[in-house]
């Protein structure tokens, strides 16, 4: 049996307008990149040794109708001037063995950093709970990440923010991990 752990993976965000919630949705999985592919959303494990690669990359090695496996944030509305977010944040363990999590967050009138880094914060106490504390994570400022002790190698976030800018169009943005198996 192939083993369907993840060598690679890669963040990207969307947003997306359209008349209907679906269509917008579409328009914002094509804005991120992910539209021609089927997504299968998975829980919040960043797997062991893991690759982070960008956008572009990512996409090189994919082909249209692959099945991807996505961690997914999604948020919609057609209600006008209404601000909506999704966001992933992730934080990955020094030890590069132990897996590290994903997190999902989605909301309504928060900006791209108040939503980006809830949604990383969420990232870092999942992991920082596995190694047994959750009280010693802290913010480091000059680094712009969580840090646990010598325990948490990198925490960062992807968000997209949208306002609803004409009556009764929908818009829907996406912020999403796409994991990719590699044979």
């Amino acid at each position: 049996m192939t083993s369907l752990v993840p060598k690679k993976i890669f963040f990207t965000r969307g947003v997306g307008r359209g008349q209907s919630q679906l269509q917008s949705f579409e328009e914002a999985l094509r804005d991120g990149g992910i539209a021609p592919f089927n997504l299968v959303g998975i829980s919040s494990i960043f797997p062991p040794f893991a690759e982070t690669v960008t956008r572009e990359q990512g996409l090189r090695l994919l082909s249209p109708g692959q099945i991807l496996f996505t961690v997914l944030a999604r948020n919609s509305s057609d209600e006008l001037n209404r601000m909506i977010s999704a966001a992933i944040g992730y934080a990955i363990p020094t030890d590069r063995s132990r897996w590290g999590y994903l997190s999902e967050h989605h909301s309504f009138g928060e900006t791209e950093k108040t939503a980006g880094y809830f949604a990383e914060k969420l990232a870092a106490e999942m992991l920082a709970s596995t190694m047994g504390t959750t009280d010693k994570l802290i913010w480091n400022q000059e680094k712009e990440e969580y840090v646990l002790e010598n325990r948490i190698l990198t925490t960062k976030n992807i968000c997209s923010t949208a306002v609803v800018m004409k009556p009764g169009e929908w818009t829907t943005v996406i912020a999403a991990a796409v994991l990719i198996v590699e044979e």
